[in-house]
């Protein structure tokens, strides 16, 4: 009963994600729960799971405090850091009880099962201009999440993994026709950084089913398949064709072309850095970001006073957020966790490592650092992060025996 309810609970908040703060609902009632796991729980500090999932919410987390001291917007900054202690015990809760085989394959298979209804709303959409979610953008596809919602493009490149990775344990056939409904989403929904994404996923997904040879040789079929698509979509949509021509224009060499090819991002990084240059320890503070921007930004700035704001609301980058806005500290924090994630994979038997595939390929194509980002320490994106992250430490769950002792060395 109380591994079902977990499962429950954990598909719940895949399955809200397109209808906003709803998603908050299941992950409070698993933070709750999280809370009496340790009161039932004998001596917690032995299993792995909950260990890991300590040390990536103390990563996540600490760096929010260090910058909250002194940060340039202290009550966002405080505020921030006080919300965010609810993702402890939530990822003690999913930690601790989707560690069963049984668990992780109803569990994966149901985040398979959601993905391909968002991908075949997103085909109807692509086909009659409705979905779910409404009608669809005038320049890209929308799906269930809705036209005031861009994220249908990441979502399904990163989690797409799940439906790809069931299909392919099911028949070569099945997997190729999920891989090709979700490319063609992927590249109509329109979001470049989506892209690279769903590339980290194929490429991953295929260096550990098939090894380094047959994984570049789908990439290959994967960049062919898709230029077909998307030279199909350059002549049947301008703005298709707008974002492909964007794109070429880091062809260009100049600076003014790069800076088109990125949708004008330059600035935004180069004021990421120089609140890093400023504020190298801790950063100018979580989510401070947009207040400080115009202090570091040019006065020329493109981004200052656009739609009535003060500035870009965050880094569009993993690493220059963390930079920007915790500092070195946030910066070692993550690779902490990052090498913990590894080492852990390292340790882990074939059969856990087969379960952990799809949430740690997931993980990789969320946080793979030469892309643009979403805000990972925004309520969906950094919601999502850390869902993956206790998924993953779930399924890994190495036994002590699997374990090197202290004096077994690396």
């Amino acid at each position: 009963m109380a591994e079902r309810l977990a499962v429950g609970l954990f598909i719940a908040c895949f399955a809200l994600l397109p209808f906003g703060r709803l998603v908050e609902l299941p992950m409070a009632i698993a933070a709750l729960l999280g809370l009496g796991l340790l009161r039932h729980a004998p001596r917690p500090w032995e299993r792995w799971q909950l260990n890991f999932a300590s040390l990536v919410f103390a990563a996540y987390w600490i760096p929010e405090l260090v910058s909250a001291l002194d940060a340039v917007d202290l009550r966002r900054s405080w505020g921030e850091v006080a919300v965010d202690l609810r993702y402890l015990p939530m990822l003690w809760y999913f930690a601790d009880r989707l560690c069963g085989d049984g668990a992780q394959r109803r569990v994966q298979g149901a985040l398979a099962v959601i993905v391909g209804l968002w991908v075949l709303d997103a085909l109807v959409q692509a086909a009659s201009g409705w979905s779910l979610g409404g009608a669809g953008s005038q320049d890209r596809l929308s799906g269930i999440f809705g036209a005031d919602h861009l994220k249908l493009g990441a979502m399904v490149a990163v989690l797409g993994v799940f439906l790809l990775n069931l299909s392919l344990r099911w028949h070569p056939l099945l997997a190729g026709l999920a891989a090709l409904a979700v490319l063609g989403v992927v590249l109509l929904a329109g979001t470049r950084a989506a892209w690279i994404m769903l590339a980290v996923v194929l490429l991953g997904l295929g260096l550990a089913r098939f090894g380094a040879r047959r994984a570049l040789l789908g990439l290959l079929v994967a960049v062919l398949l898709g230029g077909a698509l998307g030279a199909l979509g350059y002549r049947s949509s301008d703005s298709f064709a707008a974002r492909i021509d964007r794109s070429v224009a880091v062809l260009s060499g100049d600076r003014a072309g790069i800076d088109h090819a990125l949708a004008f991002r330059l600035p935004i990084w180069e004021t990421a850095l120089g609140m890093t240059v400023a504020h190298p320890f801790n950063g100018v503070g979580v989510r401070g970001f947009r207040v400080a921007y115009e202090e570091y930004a040019d006065e020329d700035d493109r981004w200052i006073g656009f739609d009535g704001e003060h500035g870009a609301a965050h880094a569009h980058n993993i690493v220059l957020e963390l930079l920007s806005e915790t500092g070195l500290v946030g910066l070692l924090a993550w690779g902490i966790a990052a090498f913990a994630a590894w080492r852990g994979w390292i340790w882990a038997s074939p059969e856990r490592r087969a379960l952990a595939l799809a949430p740690g390929v997931a993980l990789l194509a969320m946080l793979f650092p030469l892309n643009t980002h979403y805000a990972v320490y925004s309520s969906v994106w950094g919601g999502l992060l850390l869902l993956l992250a206790a998924l993953y430490a779930a399924a890994l769950r190495p036994k002590a025996g699997d374990l090197p002792s202290s004096g077994a060395g690396g």
